[in-house]
């Protein structure tokens, strides 16, 4: 018996050793995420004021002197490019490239080359650049951009750690700082789980999607065939389906997942175009003539397209006026092609979202489309387009379905992001932020 209730009593010693041992390794290691998250969280709000005070500024040239664009977008323009090729030409274009091109480095092999992709000095760089820019009316979004910076944020606070603290990889604090700067860029928790699963850690679940998404959609539609649009725990005020309300999603998906992927292209090429300049007079010359374009498209087409496009997808979402004039759409490409290629800080999500509202807008008022059925074609639009530019639809139907709270329509915004990817293929095989992170690894490796 006294042996027994030795060897019970080491047992629970050892058990008990080990476990606070565990413990406490476990709650040291998860503090360094949640002052990054805090820090994230403050930052981000910040940016988001700061950026939506820059499209105030805009609104009211564009309401008071909408001449004076003439001057001031082309100024922004070169500014805003110049702020980032003097200090920190790795603060260019949306940032979630350089975060994927992070992930990748984050060894040990290559973990100084991260510094220059991820830190503070990018931070500041990304967001003075994107906020000239958005001022002078460039067509960018700061979704993309709160990625790199919260994950700057999640980094700088790895690096900073003592010897002594348990350590964390670094690829889990980069993962983890970009899936919160997802979610408190536009407030979509589950938008930034989905993205870091589907985008940067590229799980296997790639290499099924397709019929993931096929089965989860029809076996979901069928349901609500037979049972109607519901909840499990009760019913909602949901618009009915129809056979043709369906070929309109449809559409919309088609024509938004190949306009989509045609724009990276065309964005693409004009980098690279740009790329062979040996003078900094010829970049100054295309930024001019880019901001002039962008003044005059505005000054004498619409203002629409100006900014990020959020007060567009606002109208024709929450308004009566569901539709719009059917050179919007055309406008809302030509601008983040002119503000993008520029080589200044900026993202181009919301750019994407609402040159699909406008898409999926214009197709509602050919299909003759109201009220509620009229929104389901905006916000499959919406999905559509942006599938369309980062191939991930289901982190695009969840980001939708977040931030228009739409729970009833989510196997058709699956739909229309399952149909973009595919015919996506046919203009590219591989997504806007994939070709990009190439060059970002061919220029550090």
């Amino acid at each position: 018996m006294a042996l027994d209730s030795s060897i019970r009593e080491f047992l629970r010693n050892t058990y008990n050793k080990v476990y606070n041992t565990k413990t406490k390794k476990g709650f040291l290691q998860a503090i360094p995420f949640w002052i990054a998250s805090i820090i994230t969280g403050l930052v981000a709000v910040m940016y988001a004021k700061l950026f939506s005070f820059a499209e105030l500024g805009t609104k009211y040239l564009v309401l008071n002197y909408n001449w004076s664009l003439f001057i001031i977008t082309p100024i922004c323009f070169i500014i805003a490019w110049y702020i980032v090729k003097k200090f920190a030409s790795n603060a260019r274009g949306s940032g979630i490239p350089q975060v994927m091109a992070s992930i990748e480095l984050s060894n040990v092999k290559h973990n100084h080359l991260i510094s220059k992709l991820l830190s503070i000095k990018i931070i500041s760089i990304k967001v003075i650049s994107s906020l000239v820019m958005v001022f002078g009316g460039g067509a960018i979004g700061r979704e993309g951009p709160t990625i790199q910076i919260a994950a700057s944020i999640f980094q700088k606070i790895n690096s900073s750690l003592p010897k002594w603290w348990p350590k964390v990889a670094n690829r889990n604090m980069i993962i983890t700082g970009a899936a919160a700067g997802l979610a408190a860029a536009f407030n979509t928790p589950l938008g930034g789980i989905v993205f870091t699963i589907e985008e940067l850690t590229k799980t296997h679940i790639s290499y099924f999607k397709t019929a993931l998404f096929s089965a989860v959609i029809i076996a979901g539609l069928t349901a609500q065939a037979i049972l109607g649009p519901y909840l499990y725990l009760g019913l909602t005020n949901a618009e009915g389906g129809s056979i043709y309300l369906f070929l309109g999603i449809i559409v919309v998906a088609i024509i938004t997942g190949l306009i989509a992927s045609l724009m990276c292209k065309i964005i693409l090429k004009v980098m690279n175009w740009k790329s062979g300049f040996t003078k900094s007079i010829h970049q100054l010359l295309f930024l001019l003539v880019s901001g002039l374009l962008l003044a005059t498209f505005s000054f004498c087409v619409n203002h629409a397209i100006l900014g990020s496009g959020k007060e567009l997808m606002t109208n024709v979402l929450f308004t009566d006026h569901k539709s719009v004039e059917w050179y919007v759409p055309i406008l809302r490409i030509i601008g983040p092609i002119l503000s993008f290629s520029s080589g200044a800080a900026g993202g181009i999500f919301a750019p994407a979202l609402s040159a699909g509202a406008c898409l999926g807008s214009y197709v509602a008022h050919i299909f003759e489309l109201t009220g509620g059925n009229a929104n389901l074609l905006i916000l499959v639009g919406m999905v559509g387009f942006l599938t369309g530019v980062t191939r991930t639809p289901f982190t695009s139907a969840i980001l939708v379905l977040e931030m228009t709270d739409r729970h009833n329509i989510i196997f058709q915004l699956m739909l229309a992001g399952m149909i973009s990817s595919i015919v996506s293929l046919i203009i590219d095989k591989h997504s806007f932020y994939d070709h990009l992170k190439i060059q970002y690894l061919k220029a550090l490796v």
